[in-house]
């Protein structure tokens, strides 16, 4: 029940339901959850340690106002981890691996035509995951997972402009066709103008959102 409390609260958080910088009210979420307040709170705790949440003394849960020097940081990073990995993953794939890529990029092209936000992040994450656990390096695949919950909190942010989506698909496609060729320098390359584009698009989400 709490790692489920966790995930509801995770969505509501991708999904833009709680604002940035808005207070949580644990009363009315374990009213809404029907969990106890002892359970309620170790939710939090998990979402604490995500950095999805903070948790400040005699002020309670809030959710974190948006700082473009905090997304830079993250999107700086992302491209670090991301590039390399796609780079990896381009020659070290299995063909059954590759057929699961292809099927997450599916699930993302069925997200994004239906304009599904909340759907578009977690498909998106999927695709990330396949790639990052075939790049050959378990420790940047785990510090890439440490980063997931956040990375994702800024892609509902940029998946809300109208037609990144559908830009996203075809970046994601880039990728694949690159790793699908064992090309190396072109699954980086396309990776990195994903990462890059991006970046671009959160920053129009929330300079409009200002």
């Amino acid at each position: 029940m709490q790692q489920e409390t966790v995930d509801k609260l995770r969505l509501a958080i991708f999904s833009g339901l709680f604002q940035p910088g808005s207070r949580l009210i644990e009363s009315q979420l374990c009213t809404e959850l029907g969990i106890s307040r002892p359970s309620l709170r170790e939710a939090l705790r998990s979402l604490e340690a995500e950095r999805l949440i903070e948790i400040v003394p005699n002020r309670g849960p809030s959710i974190p106002a948006l700082s473009w020097e905090v997304a830079t940081a993250i999107y700086e990073v992302r491209e670090l981890l991301e590039v390399e990995a796609a780079g990896r993953c381009a020659l070290r794939i299995s063909p059954e691996q590759l057929r699961e890529l292809k099927r997450s990029l599916s699930a993302f092209e069925q997200a994004a035509s239906s304009n599904d936000s909340l759907a578009q992040v977690m498909t998106a994450a999927d695709f990330y995951s396949i790639i990052l656990a075939n790049c050959g390096n378990p420790v940047l695949e785990e510090v890439h997972r440490g980063l997931v919950a956040r990375i994702s909190f800024f892609r509902g942010r940029s998946m809300s402009l109208e037609g990144r989506a559908q830009s996203s698909l075809t970046e994601m496609r880039e990728i694949v066709e690159a790793i699908a060729a064992g090309d190396e320098e072109a699954a980086r390359k396309a990776s990195r103008q994903h990462v890059l584009k991006a970046k671009a698009a959160a920053k129009r989400s929330m300079d409009g959102a200002v």
